[in-house]
């Protein structure tokens, strides 16, 4: 992995390129193999809510003082 940013906007250009120079068709069907992973990434999920949403619950809060540092008690 680089971090770069020349790099990885040269190889961003690349792939973009690449996939404009592809057939409709096979860009068609990326697209149904997207779906087709959404829906089971979708429903492998938990169900916290009807909307189709995830949530995750929140960490517990702590006030602290300035700095980060809890009050000693």
């Amino acid at each position: 992995m680089t971090f770069d940013l020349t790099k990885i906007l040269n190889g961003k250009r690349k792939l973009r390129s690449e996939l404009a120079a592809r057939p409709i068709a096979e860009k068609l069907a990326m697209l149904d193999a997207l779906r087709e992973r959404e829906l089971a990434i979708r429903q492998s999920g938990p169900r916290a809510t009807g909307s189709g949403a995830l949530h995750e619950e929140h960490a517990p809060y702590r006030p602290g003082r300035k700095g980060g540092k809890t009050a000693k008690r």
